[in-house]
């Protein structure tokens, strides 16, 4: 069993930052691509983010230049660095692990609400 504890959260006025992280426990043989996702009310769920092992970056056009995704091995914990948010970043957070031998799992969320 593997779990995802995301924390970071929470109000922000708009061009201000927030930082998520997602930390990764239990039995973790090893961690391939982590990524994070967004869901807005009403709207799908959309990738945000995504590093690979190797440290290989990806990021939506809405967040390119603004969010900054990173990784610490050592800690299996992904982290989302975000500035300059905007109101239409507000949504529900998730991370997203891809673990050898048990496949891809997901955070429980946290919610990220950017106040105009």
């Amino acid at each position: 069993q593997v779990q995802l504890v995301e924390s970071g959260g929470g109000l922000v006025q708009a061009g201000g930052s927030l930082r998520l992280s997602c930390a990764a426990s239990g039995s973790i043989y090893s961690i391939n691509a982590m990524g994070w996702y967004r869901q807005a009310p009403g709207n799908q769920r959309e990738l945000v983010a995504t590093i690979t092992s190797g440290g290989s970056t990806n990021y939506a056009v809405s967040v390119k230049g603004r969010f900054t995704i990173s990784r610490d091995n050592a800690k299996n914990t992904v982290y989302l660095q975000m500035n300059s948010l905007k109101p239409e970043d507000t949504a529900v957070y998730y991370c997203n692990v891809y673990f050898a031998r048990v496949g891809s799992s997901w955070g429980q969320g946290t919610q990220v609400t950017v106040s105009s």
